[in-house]
């Protein structure tokens, strides 16, 4: 048996219709005649197929896993796109955590030198004014001839130290404070940043709605996580042409998926099943512009503001 004809056979069994199961999985009626049939070549694409039949398989009380199974010889497959996409994904993550760390290595030696530079400067002013303090008191002994100022070597030496010992506890102290200072502005930087917010611009229409959304107040960093109940098609890509997922299968293993969109004003999402797909954004989740049960197949504008307009 084919497994149209053992999927028409198991709605048949619980007396559903056509028309009743077309209601239910949201599966055109011209569909799952399709699938009923054999006629795989009617159905939009490969992800389609499997999608329906799942779908179809749960509305008549089928498992849709042991059936895809039982029956994958004649299962349109897509595992060859998904591994190929997944290795590009694994490639795109470990260039980004490379020019990371580069960036952070060619800062450190920067930072090192102007510390180096400061010291021998001051080290510089601090022997200048000894030396001039030193010149003043011979001057002052040579010009009183009546009064004998007898300096004592040792003593001076013990002064020196002790001046040098307070000047470099006035420096820790000043660096302790500065630091705790800066600490300070940046957490009431962090404190006063309001939450990020979703806003609908445009909500599409028609069988495929294309939709843009605005997320105010994004701050500098952007960072998405995306999450797949189950399998569903995925494009994500930036106005200017930098593709985060090639377009293909976003399967549960693949879950989650961090992406990171600093610095991008516009990200395009192509959605082949929004039910089962969750998109979240600096710790807040996006809702859908058009409800995803209805409309499982979505093109979405997102529009990055780091500030509420």
């Amino acid at each position: 048996m084919e497994i149209g004809a053992r999927l028409k056979e198991a709605r048949e069994a619980k007396n559903i219709s056509l028309e009743s199961l077309q209601e239910s999985t949201k599966i055109q009626k011209r569909y799952l005649v399709a699938i009923e049939e054999g006629n795989m070549k009617i159905l939009p694409g490969k992800f389609y197929a499997r999608a329906f039949i799942k779908e179809y398989a749960n509305a008549v009380g089928l498992d849709p896993d042991e059936l895809l199974e039982e029956y994958k010889e004649e299962v349109p497959k897509t595992e060859e796109q998904e591994e190929v996409q997944y290795t590009r994904m694994q490639r795109t993550k470990r260039a980004g955590n490379s020019e990371k760390s580069n960036s952070n290595s060619s800062i450190l030696p920067t930072i090192i030198t102007i510390v180096l530079v400061i010291g021998i400067l001051f080290a510089a002013w601090y022997f200048i004014q000894q030396s001039m303090g030193n010149n003043n008191s011979n001057n002052t002994q040579n010009e009183d001839d009546e009064e004998i100022i007898i300096t004592n070597p040792e003593n001076s030496q013990d002064n020196a130290s002790e001046n040098e010992e307070d000047q470099s506890n006035e420096d820790e102290s000043s660096t302790g404070d500065d630091a705790e200072q800066e600490g300070s502005n940046a957490e009431e930087q962090e404190e006063n940043q309001p939450d990020p917010t979703f806003s609908v611009v445009e909500e599409g229409t028609g069988s495929t709605p294309r939709s843009t959304v605005a997320l105010d107040n994004a701050g500098e960093e952007v960072t998405a996580t995306l999450e797949a109940e189950n399998d569903t098609w995925l494009l994500v890509e930036s106005e200017d042409g930098e593709t985060f997922f090639q377009e293909g299968m976003f399967t549960s293993d693949q879950s989650p998926l961090e992406i990171d969109m600093s610095g991008k004003e516009r990200i395009f999402f192509k959605i082949g099943n929004a039910s089962h797909l969750t998109i979240t954004i600096n710790g807040v989740e996006m809702e859908y512009p058009v409800d995803a049960n209805a409309k499982v197949r979505q093109d979405i504008w997102l529009e990055i503001n780091q500030e509420t307009e």
